[in-house]
């Protein structure tokens, strides 16, 4: 029986999979990042974030929504991101 997980595309549209994601992200400041993220952990502890919380398949998914990554436990993309958004993009298909 699959779970059918909910995930956001590149289109920022929410789509069911049996897989479930491998990112999470917050829609209003459009960051995503690890699931184990202390950062996120503690937003979700305090009740709010939860509704404003989707989940990637991957990153280059999370990139092309037109997400950035979590300065907390991403923090080599985060630093590669605010240097040159363009560099991050080459650098995640390159790992892919």
């Amino acid at each position: 029986m699959s779970r059918g997980y909910k995930l956001l595309n590149h289109q920022r549209q929410i789509y069911s999979t049996d897989e479930p994601g491998t990112l999470g992200g917050y829609r209003p400041d459009r960051i995503y990042g690890r699931l184990d993220c202390p950062s996120a952990l503690r937003h979700l502890a305090g009740g709010t974030y939860a509704k404003h919380r989707v989940f990637f398949a991957d990153e280059p998914m999370a990139i092309a929504a037109g997400f950035r990554p979590c300065g907390v436990c991403l923090k080599d993309r985060y630093e590669l991101w605010k240097s040159d958004p363009s560099a991050l993009f080459t650098a995640v298909v390159k790992d892919a």
